[in-house]
């Protein structure tokens, strides 16, 4: 097991894998900005290095810099959180270079799934479900060639990269030139990567993920999944488990479709397959995330499992010491994600002081945040400064928890998205758990006629 861990992340992420390894006995080793200089992953580190300036690229994307320190604090391992540099093959490349166990998969293996054009490729070849579409098209012509082929509306998707960039709906020919050089552009300018690929727009969908753990032996656990339909622009508000949409026996097909992803590329550590569902139960590949996902404590919760101790564990070697048949789900678990931003002013991020703080608590209410009272909130980096999760005997209770937890929750001196979400908790469509991924545009829609 590794004595010394280094943490290249910050916020709320570093702070959950600091507790891990202070459970498991291990030290650890925090990186921060300028800006984080009193942040609170710095305070329960063992050891804090400064890395660099305030922003991403300068202090957390700092490759040389937490690499020196890596080597220089004697760390063993290096846990990425998610985010920043936990899908970065090149870093995980150097890694492997400078001999320090990088806590997730191989920069190879990162390499490859993150090719999503590649991933899709692989899983057709395993006999997992793709949604129907085109390999990476190398320019407009041939992009309008395999348009009119797959038909409207469709996606234009960035083979690289995630977070919802390099992503347009098309709906006919008259845009499709203009959306495709945008979703290019705008690729190419987050990853680097300008080259694209169609798929078919199924409609209505739900997006479902399956968590995985896998370890060097060839053992992978499912351990369930996770509803992530409540989006904003691509970017996840409320997740829940297990899925309001699924019966048991379309739950089991994709589990099993989920570990023959895993076991067609050999993958190691957690990972996490998301799929698309339409009304009629089918399912479809969409891509396959290589590291900690943001919602992992929603599993968690509902398995009674500590994923990042398990990350920590198979990275050191360890087996997994759990089957798929002792696995187990508890009631039902949901997540909100507290950000720092005025929904009622196009969600315009936040920062500042807080000047009050009130955490939620009662039994299976759990808030995973970094900030604390007198903290400043600095305004370089996500609006995310928390994860309200709650979990209850059913679904109805679960809904009755979150949102006590959340008229609970005090954060005063910036503005916060807690209103909205209990909003959203208490409209009919979240309620009947008949939802898709359309819900956030209606229901901003209808919000704005109200007002």
């Amino acid at each position: 097991m590794f004595s010394k861990i280094l943490i290249a992340n910050r916020g709320e992420i570093a702070v959950r894998i600091i507790r891990a390894c202070r459970e498991m006995g291990i030290s650890t080793v925090a990186i921060y900005s300028k800006a984080d200089r009193d942040a609170m992953h710095v305070q329960l580190a063992d050891e804090s290095y400064c890395v660099g300036g305030n922003r991403v690229f300068e202090s957390y994307l700092n490759i040389p810099a937490i690499l020196t320190v890596a080597v220089e604090s004697g760390a063993q391992a290096i846990h990425p959180g998610y985010g920043l540099l936990s899908e970065n093959a090149k870093f995980v490349s150097l890694c492997e270079q400078c001999n320090i166990s990088f806590i997730g998969p191989t920069s190879k293996m990162i390499a490859m799934l993150g090719d999503k054009d590649m991933a899709r490729k692989t899983m057709r070849a395993a006999g997992v479900p793709v949604t129907p579409g085109s390999d990476v098209v190398e320019n407009v012509e041939r992009a309008v060639a395999e348009a009119l082929r797959i038909g409207f509306p469709l996606l234009i998707k960035a083979r690289s990269g995630g977070g919802g960039r390099g992503i347009r709906r098309v709906d006919s020919m008259d845009r499709f030139e203009e959306a495709f050089l945008a979703a290019s552009a705008e690729a190419k300018s987050a990853f680097g990567d300008g080259a694209c690929y169609l798929e078919k727009f199924i409609h209505p969908v739900k997006h479902i993920e399956m968590q995985l753990l896998c370890d060097n032996y060839n053992n992978t656990i499912c351990l369930g999944e996770r509803e992530c339909s409540v989006q904003r622009k691509n970017q996840k508000m409320i997740e829940e488990s297990p899925s309001p949409a699924l019966d048991e026996n379309t739950r089991k097909k994709m589990m099993a479709a989920a570990v023959k992803a895993a076991k067609a590329v050999n993958y190691v550590n957690a990972g996490t397959v998301e799929f698309l569902l339409d009304r009629d139960s089918n399912f479809y590949f969409m891509e396959m995330n290589t590291r900690l996902q943001v919602e992992h404590g929603v599993t968690e919760m509902v398995t009674g499992l500590d994923i990042v101790q398990w990350q920590i564990r198979i990275a050191a070697g360890a087996r997994l010491t759990r089957t798929q048949d002792s696995i187990f789900t508890h009631g039902n678990v949901i997540e909100c994600r507290i950000n720092a931003e005025n929904p009622d002013k196009g969600y315009r991020p936040s920062c500042g002081a807080i000047r009050r703080l009130h955490t939620p608590g009662g039994s299976f209410v759990r808030f995973d945040t970094a900030v604390y009272q007198d903290y400043v909130i600095p305004p370089y980096y996500d609006s995310m400064i928390g994860k309200l999760i709650v979990q209850a005997r059913s679904r109805a209770a679960a809904i009755r928890k979150m949102k006590m937890a959340l008229s609970e929750l005090t954060i005063d001196g910036i503005d916060i998205n807690r209103d909205l979400l209990a909003e959203i908790l208490s409209d009919e469509r979240f309620v009947s758990g008949e939802y898709t991924t359309d819900f956030m545009q209606d229901f901003e829609n209808e919000r704005r006629k109200r007002t």
